[in-house]
């Protein structure tokens, strides 16, 4: 059994998605992170005014540590999962930031709801929001901010 383990865990890094699975994972402990830091420690006010625009403190916290764990994401995703796309790198982030800062207005709408209809904590509420999202960001990211074609990694992975 010890000698099937290896080729085991070699196919599973070897398979986008979960590379993917990994690289959201590691940028959402990082926004999650971020949050309950910023959250529970950094803004002790109710809300705050920042460029003009009054927002709540949970808000704040969301916009800080959504875009440390898009940041951290992105980097990991373009090294490790959609390695092979040609697109520039620069066209890359903006396509990337792009889908993200659609991602954050979806996970601001679904924080709203959580908080203010269902009176969940916002520490509760924020993974809750960030998980309702993360299958779709696989394939949007895929097709379109690494510029990939899904039926090209099919037909790559079953000629191998």
């Amino acid at each position: 059994m010890t000698d099937k383990q290896p080729s085991f865990w070699k196919a599973l890094i070897k398979n986008q998605v979960i590379r993917f699975v990994l690289s959201a994972g590691v940028g959402f402990a990082v926004d999650v992170a971020a949050y309950y830091i910023l959250y529970d420690h950094l803004f002790d006010g109710k809300g705050y005014t920042v460029l003009g625009l009054y927002m709540s403190r949970y808000v704040l916290s969301l916009a800080i540590s959504f875009f440390l764990g898009v940041l951290v994401n992105f980097l990991i995703t373009r090294f490790l999962v959609f390695s092979e796309s040609t697109l520039s790198p620069k066209k890359q982030f903006f396509r990337f930031i792009s889908v993200a800062i659609l991602g954050f207005f979806a996970n601001l709408g679904i924080l709203a709801v959580l908080v203010k209809h269902f009176n969940m904590d916002p520490p509760i509420a924020r993974p809750t929001a960030a998980l309702s999202l993360f299958f779709a960001s696989f394939f949007v990211h895929k097709l379109f901010s690494f510029n990939l074609s899904l039926r090209n990694h099919a037909t790559r992975n079953h000629s191998k």
